[in-house]
């Protein structure tokens, strides 16, 4: 007589077994109940393999719906998060792209279809070496050092959340450019968009926060700590 068959666990993001049904999960347990129904975002999340764009042990929570420690004070961002700065930032087919903090390169490989040049910024060689390939091109360098040389851009997305915003960051901004980054005011982190006030390339970028996520500040990017009396 057979034995009856042992019953098989159910496949989560957690499980690592099925990056496919993973990031089908994603998209419809975190992404479309959360506001993000751009297509084009929705399109590029579903079909690039975010457990690529982690270390080996750590692909088994790729997708799960928080930010995943990258070390050493960095971290991937939750997707909702990601899906998030691309909706608000509206890329467009003919901008001129900076991505400043670009990681593994996950945020670079959904936004590069998107717009017709792509810059990368990052500060850690060791992150560029964790994803099997890059997209975009990619140069090492102070985050908050932008990319001067190949300014002004159309749109720049901040991967992360700042403290505050380097002047230098805001003369890279082309008249009527957007930026998009996550700023943070008391511990509560949202997704910001922020235009120049004016065509001069030191005026003043007024970042309006919009949605609450949990998207990590970048150490790089904090407010230096003054005396209290």
């Amino acid at each position: 007589m057979a034995s009856a068959a042992t019953p098989q666990p159910e496949l989560t993001p957690a499980s690592g077994e099925n990056f496919a049904a993973a990031r089908k999960a994603m998209i419809d347990s975190q992404l479309r109940p959360s506001g993000i129904n751009d297509p084009r975002v929705l399109a590029a999340m579903a079909s690039t393999p975010r457990e690529q764009y982690v270390a080996a042990d750590q692909r088994a929570i790729a997708y799960m719906d928080r930010s995943v420690s990258l070390g050493e004070g960095r971290a991937l961002s939750a997707p909702f998060a990601q899906a998030m700065l691309l909706q608000t930032a509206r890329p467009a087919d003919t901008d001129k792209a900076l991505l400043i903090g670009g990681a593994t390169g996950y945020l670079a490989a959904l936004l590069a279809p998107m717009v017709a040049s792509l810059d990368v910024v990052e500060s850690d060689a060791r992150l560029t070496g964790i994803a099997g390939s890059r997209t975009g091109d990619w140069h090492e360098g102070a985050l908050t050092d932008g990319f001067k040389r190949n300014g002004p851009y159309d749109l720049i997305v901040i991967d992360g959340a700042v403290e505050h915003l380097p002047k230098a960051i805001a003369a890279q901004l082309a008249a009527d450019g957007r930026l998009v980054t996550g700023v943070t005011d008391r511990g509560v982190t949202r997704i910001a968009i922020g235009r120049k006030a004016g065509t001069e390339a030191n005026a003043p970028i007024a970042l309006q926060p919009l949605v609450e996520t949990g998207i990590p500040v970048l150490a790089e990017f904090k407010k230096e700590k003054g005396w209290s009396f």
